[in-house]
């Protein structure tokens, strides 16, 4: 091909430039979709010439330091990466460059065909094209304000390009796996246009036939079309009354709109592995506090018969206890949210303990748990004699309405935490156990940097937090997660010149707030959140003479790696000191090295 360095089919990301030196006549991966006839290819080819360079330091490598340099655009910055849609015809070597220019900045993405069940286990699972024949390419473009989406066909034979459906809204524009109904003469297409998530039927030229499903609740995912019978399969959420919102069923509906039907009933959170004919379903269901189960029932929602019940007996005889699930209001006093609790094994009612919040702002996910885990580390820090929660937010999740996932646009700094407030207010008052003067905060990533928001935004009530690789400056965070869910503005002049604009709330502002205890960590090697955001929070806190903790996780990505474990122990180390008063500690990490496999006179690797 004619790829060049940072202009090219490949994203090397995570090499050092030692390595990139060394490697540079190797071959390098790409992401190919096929034609389904596999006589024809499409790839992205991404010029980053533009795009500025960002660094990260590896201190503990051998022999020596390294440099790793990657390009990396921030908020607001004007070079931008520059995508463009190739398609190779194998036979002729013909290259054919699909027309994609609309939008300034824009990004594209082509639509590949679902996944096949029946080939699950296959080594070599290749991407394919949406369409079922190789003279159309199916993609979708999308403005760097997000607040247009067009989702397009190629010939692709010429390159030529026709918009079949266009996504206009305020905030940022959403959209997912887009369904063909005989090789495209309709689709099916998901669209958060009316306020809600629902699905759409389209003629092949982009005509709107019919609203399939409406109402106030929430369609995640296709699953299955039925072309013969005109039947659509979707998984949602949020229908069935008396039920967690966020519980996942399978449902079915024709695509005229009609015989709406629930195949999946329990009030518990459902996920369906669908065969490829769409006659049979497995059903994997359980909540937090139940034990999972997995069944088999045709399409018409019949149970066929049992697969398979958790076998949690040992759990239990060692003591394990489900944790529980809560109803609160958000801070308006209507918005119902919903939250889990975690209590110590050897809960007693009688006595009083600290509150500790496991935060993620999201707006992709507000990290609520809703299916059974035993392997959740808020279970393991309750143990230590706290009361853990973790509990939505306004503007935390997609899979309610849309003015439920958008609250937070334009506020990213702070739109959650007066919620997460209000749900440990409330707890305080339904359960006398919780001692509401000791209230401790943590999470990771945008969890880091929301925690330590609450410390700086609400001084007096949140006491304690420990926050982890957060990003507490998003102007220098990636443009596509703060511009996507913060906002950027898109300015025309009066010459048609395009630049966009971008202003975000950041800790560091807010630095001189701090009043409780405060411990920030972040790896050294992080090129996703740039340890830059900890680093300049850490000197806007010390220009502010207070008193913190900081902590480096040397040789360290985002997610600290083999040091994870180590890390969950300095966590709760930190709030047994300051939220129990227990400074019992000692150098060793006796748990861990307990952990330690045993190998005898041989060396350990």
């Amino acid at each position: 091909t004619d790829g060049e360095e940072r202009y090219s089919y490949y994203r090397e990301r995570s090499v050092t430039n030692v390595d990139k030196e060394k490697n540079k006549d190797k071959r390098k991966g790409v992401r190919v979709i096929w034609s389904r006839d596999s006589k024809k290819l499409a790839m992205i080819r991404t010029d980053e010439r533009k795009v500025k360079d960002l660094w990260v330091i590896n201190s503990v490598a051998q022999p020596r330091p390294t440099l790793e340099t990657y390009r990396y655009q921030m908020p607001g910055e004007e070079e931008s990466p520059i995508p463009e849609i190739l398609i190779f015809e194998l036979e002729s070597k013909k290259i054919i460059k699909v027309e994609t220019e609309q939008f300034k900045d824009q990004t594209v993405y082509i639509l590949t065909a679902p996944r096949l069940a029946k080939n699950r286990d296959d080594e070599n699972r290749p991407s394919l094209w949406l369409s079922e024949t190789p003279d159309k390419l199916y993609f979708s473009r999308t403005s760097r304000d997000l607040h247009r989406i067009d989702i397009c066909v190629a010939d692709a034979a010429t390159g030529k390009t026709k918009v079949l459906i266009e996504e206009r809204l305020n905030t940022y524009v959403e959209t997912r796996s887009l369904g063909l109904i005989n090789n495209g003469k309709e689709l099916i297409h998901w669209s958060e246009r009316d306020g809600w998530a629902h699905f759409y039927l389209f003629d092949g030229d982009g005509n709107l036939k019919k609203q399939i499903t409406s109402g106030p609740w929430h369609c995640e995912r296709i699953l299955g079309i039925d072309e013969k019978n005109r039947v659509l399969y979707f998984r949602a959420n949020g229908r069935e009354k008396s039920e967690d919102p966020y519980y996942y069923h399978l449902y079915k509906v024709n695509l005229d709109g009609t015989g709406l039907r629930l195949l999946n009933k329990g009030n518990f959170n459902h996920y369906a592995s669908m065969c490829d004919s769409h006659r049979f379903f497995v059903d994997n269901y359980s909540c937090v506090d139940t034990v999972p189960e997995s069944v088999l029932r045709d399409n018409q929602g019949n149970l066929l018969f049992k697969l398979e019940t958790a076998d949690l007996s040992m759990l239990m005889q060692a003591g394990f206890k489900f944790p529980e699930t809560f109803k609160v209001k958000a801070d308006d006093g209507i918005t119902d949210i919903y939250g889990v609790m975690y209590k110590p094994f050897d809960f007693d009612e009688t006595k009083l303990y600290p509150i500790i919040a496991y935060v993620y702002p999201g707006p992709q996910t507000e990290s609520v748990p809703k299916s059974f885990s035993a392997r959740s580390s808020n279970i393991t820090l309750a143990q230590f004699g706290f009361i853990v929660i973790c509990v939505g937010n306004r503007g935390g999740h997609p899979a309610r309405s849309k003015w439920y996932h958008n609250y937070g646009y334009g506020n990213l700094r702070d739109y959650g935490l007066a919620d997460k407030k209000a749900a440990i207010e409330q707890l305080a008052i339904r359960h006398p156990f919780i001692n509401i003067d000791k209230v401790g905060i943590f999470g990771h990533s945008g969890g880091g940097f929301m925690s330590t928001a609450a410390m700086l935004v609400y001084p007096d009530f949140f006491k304690v937090a420990v926050s982890s690789a957060g990003n507490h400056e998003n102007n220098v965070y990636n443009r596509w997660w703060s511009e996507k869910h913060h906002g950027v503005k898109e300015i025309v002049d009066k010459e048609g010149n395009i630049t966009f604009e971008y202003d975000i709330e950041k800790n560091s502002e807010i630095a001189k707030n701090l009043k409780g205890r405060l411990l920030i960590t972040t790896g050294d090697i992080d090129n996703n959140v740039h340890p830059a955001n900890t680093l300049r929070l850490a000197n806007a806190l010390i220009r502010a003479n207070k008193r913190f903790d900081f902590f480096i996780f040397p040789g360290q990505r985002h997610g600290f790696g083999d040091m994870s474990d180590y890390f969950f122990w300095i966590r709760a180390d930190y709030f047994c000191k300051h939220l129990i008063g227990d400074y019992s500690q000692s150098v060793d990490m006796i748990e861990l090295n307990r952990e330690k496999e045993m190998v005898g006179n041989k060396k350990r690797k």
